[in-house]
């Protein structure tokens, strides 16, 4: 699979991952990693939280921004 940004600027990079957000494949230039909590349990007891990793494309990575400083005051 090709990075969909290279592809489109006609070069051809190998992609290293896919968009969480819309799919398309992303190099390593192109890849933007965030942290996102992931929270895990039962409806009784202490609901556990984690960090993971989630990939997205520049474009998806900028739409993302606003709602995350949002969120972040």
């Amino acid at each position: 699979m090709h990075c969909l940004d290279c592809g489109t600027a006609g070069t051809d990079s190998l992609t290293v991952g896919v968009c969480q957000g819309c799919g398309a494949g992303v190099c390593a230039a192109h890849a933007r990693v965030a942290a996102r909590s992931v929270r895990r349990g039962s409806l009784i007891g202490t609901p556990v939280e984690a960090e993971a990793r989630t990939v997205l494309c520049p474009v998806c990575a900028a739409a993302e921004a606003p709602a995350a400083a949002a969120l972040a005051r």
